[in-house]
């Protein structure tokens, strides 16, 4: 069941639908959810969808690195994903997968499972229909929504940030935290940007008419604030 969340402090036209692109940590996941609530609508994590079927694969004893098998199996899983921005969730064949779904091991998988076309057709259709479900709109984050998933989306923002500042914000960085920590969490991202970008089919990229928004150098709120800003100009102009 999809549910949306209605707030007095701002409404939204009725299905406006925001599709928020970008790299691993750059905000995506709480600015997304936080704008849709601001606004009164719904809420899709398109990449917990890729989590969720690789973790499935993992679960089932699909070797990951072999396109065929993941293709083979990519239709057997039933992912559900609830779409209220204060309690997003996500199951895997009836289990609720929130959290299993974000071990370093499915980290470590999930670049290998997307490039599959077969799963990332799939879930594009999955993830069109939910948006084309949505009773008030709906906000969309991912790595090709604005490109692949819903390229008529009323606005589209890619949101990009130094992967320094990336770095800090997915380790969760603490003063005196170990720099090699925090360099290894970088190696990493950069890794898998080369790995999401970089693919065949619907790679992580910025369209042609998405507004880019540097989160580098803003708090949170100031970027939740600049997104509604935009989506509010947009609406009414």
């Amino acid at each position: 069941m999809f549910v949306t969340v209605e707030t007095a402090a701002r409404t939204a036209p009725a299905t406006v639908i925001v599709a928020i692109d970008g790299p691993s940590g750059t905000g995506k996941s709480s600015t997304s959810k936080a704008v849709a609530a601001k606004l009164g609508l719904s809420y899709l994590d398109t990449g917990a969808q890729y989590r969720a079927i690789t973790w499935w694969m993992l679960n089932n004893g699909v070797d990951v690195q072999d396109s065929v098998a993941v293709s083979t199996a990519a239709a057997k899983p039933s992912i559900v994903s609830g779409t209220d921005p204060a309690a997003p969730t996500i199951t895997v064949d009836g289990a609720d997968a929130a959290g299993p779904i974000r071990t370093q091991q499915v980290t470590a998988a999930v670049s290998a499972v997307s490039a599959v076309p077969e799963v990332r057709a799939l879930l594009t259709e999955l993830q069109r229909t939910i948006a084309a479900t949505a009773a008030r709109g709906i906000v969309v984050e991912g790595r090709d929504i604005g490109t692949t998933v819903l390229p008529d989306a009323d606005l589209k923002i890619f949101l990009t940030a130094s992967p320094e500042a990336r770095a800090s914000r997915r380790s969760g960085e603490l003063k005196g935290k170990d720099s090699a920590d925090l360099a290894s969490t970088r190696e990493a991202l950069v890794k898998r940007d080369a790995a999401d970008s970089g693919r065949k089919t619907s790679p992580l990229a910025k369209a042609g008419d998405a507004v880019e928004v540097d989160t580098t150098e803003l708090t949170l709120d100031q970027v939740i604030e600049c997104v509604v800003t935009l989506i509010e100009e947009k609406r009414t102009a």
